[in-house]
């Protein structure tokens, strides 16, 4: 006999695990997902054209996207980024590589001890809300994302070269996988220092959402450079980040 009734079709706990095994997008991702999404749709409109209308729908995906907390592209690559990273750093070429390098009017020595006080960063990283040391190695960081949302990840110094160079990776569990390294070296004579900073990261929403941040002017690489600017006033002058900003300010008008 053919079963007729089916006993579960209208359970709503049924419905729950249906959605909950649907969502495969991260919720730092999903938020990256819906200020891309809206990003690109304002952008879209705004040129008025066909190109711009394309642009729309892409970011109108987006925030489907981010919406429902469903990517097709990951179920047909197999992955599921609702599950806890378990990487340190950011493994191989994946993701975006960011490399910047200013020189500033002071030794190597004096450069590299006030970077290596980690707590110090948000003093000049604008979107840095807070670096609390754990121990000589590992440090907690909350950091500014996406629609005011704070993104959260734990460190760990892996190379520490006094007056030299310091470089990082982000462990299991961070919300925003990250490495990378700062190199301090002597120039004229060694009263200046060449500060070069290598930063690679896993940006939320992918690609897409690292290109509309950049349209957006929220872009790791243009924060790195007006934080690197911030370090050199503060360090050269030992001026508040405040000024530094009102500085570039004037110098745009």
């Amino acid at each position: 006999m053919a079963l007729t009734v089916q006993p579960f079709a209208d359970s709503k706990e049924l419905d729950r695990v249906r959605e909950a095994l649907n969502v495969n997008v991260g919720e730092v991702e999903r938020i990256g997902s819906v200020a891309a999404g809206a990003g690109l749709v304002l952008y879209g409109l705004s040129r008025r054209s066909i190109p711009g209308l394309l642009l729309g729908l892409v970011g109108g995906a987006l925030i489907h996207r981010g919406a429902t907390g469903h990517c097709s592209v990951y179920i047909a690559l197999g992955v599921n980024a609702r599950q806890l990273n378990t990487e340190h750093g950011v493994q191989g070429n994946k993701g975006i590589n960011v490399v910047r390098t200013i020189t500033v009017a002071r030794a190597p020595e004096e450069v590299y001890r006030y970077w290596r006080n980690l707590e110090n960063l948000p003093r000049f990283m604008e979107h840095v809300e807070s670096v609390r040391e754990l121990d000589p190695k590992r440090s907690a960081w909350v950091v500014r994302g996406p629609l005011g949302h704070n993104v959260e990840w734990t460190a760990q110094i892996i190379t520490d070269r006094e007056g030299q160079m310091i470089s990082w990776e982000s462990l299991p569990g961070a919300e925003v996988q990250n490495a990378g390294s700062v190199w301090f070296e002597p120039v004229n004579g060694g009263s200046s220092t060449e500060v070069k900073v290598s930063l690679q990261y896993l940006p939320p929403a992918g690609v897409v959402g690292a290109a509309v941040a950049k349209l957006l002017g929220e872009a790791p690489e243009q924060q790195l450079d007006e934080d690197l600017a911030r370090f050199k006033n503060l360090i050269e002058t030992g001026a508040t980040g405040a000024s530094v900003r009102d500085h570039q300010h004037q110098a745009t008008l």
